[in-house]
């Protein structure tokens, strides 16, 4: 599988538009519920609005709101924003956190969206468990649990760790041009012939 992703999609990356780890988090939090596609109209013009964390931690919550309402749950991504961006000027000089410890602890940021940042800011393995490699996960048979964090943890035990951001990333590209949510194009996929789905559709 590692071999096919990385001959078909040798250049997988984010899809998010940043210049730093601070747009990167802000992104990650836009995303939710939302395309990358959609966060990236609306953060051009948004981070020449707040250009760093600390205008961001400073920024009316209902002024933020209006924002980024095209992004959707507008409100709860407001408030994120605000509280992890003041947590990290409080506590973190403003700097983004490289650890998954100190990551997770901020308002709004759970291990998807910090394993987005370490794994493509800080360049350090992370698998990042989107809806594309929770549902790709599943039907290759990668593993058959449905909470993000087991996945996680799951995906961790088969995939070397040196690949696990080209994975993550690889793999949601997969997702998104082949093996789509409600009709996959089993018959142009490379890795039907280990595809727990594919056999159980096609073959018995």
């Amino acid at each position: 599988m590692l071999r096919f992703l990385k001959k078909n999609y040798p250049d997988a990356k984010c899809h998010l538009v940043f210049k730093n780890a601070g747009e990167l988090l802000v992104g990650s939090i836009l995303s939710a519920q939302c395309t990358d596609k959609r966060v990236n109209m609306v953060t051009p013009g948004l981070f020449r609005k707040y250009p760093d964390l600390d205008a961001f931690s400073q920024a009316s919550e209902e002024e933020l709101q209006n924002d980024i309402r095209s992004t959707g749950f507008y409100k709860n991504k407001a408030k994120a924003i605000i509280n992890c961006s003041r947590q990290i000027v409080q506590t973190h000089a403003g700097k983004v956190p490289c650890e998954m410890e100190d990551l997770v602890r901020l308002p709004g940021v759970g291990r998807k969206t910090a394993n987005v940042i370490i794994g493509n800011y800080f360049r350090k393995p992370g698998i990042i468990v989107d809806t594309h490699i929770m549902r790709l996960s599943r039907r290759i048979g990668l593993t058959c649990n449905s909470d993000p964090v087991k996945i996680e943890f799951d995906l961790r035990e088969c995939i070397p760790e040196k690949d696990w951001t080209f994975f993550s990333n690889s793999l949601g590209d997969h997702g998104r041009t082949i093996c789509k949510a409600r009709k996959p194009l089993c018959s142009e996929c490379g890795i039907s012939g280990i595809c727990l789905y594919f056999k159980q559709l096609y073959v018995s």
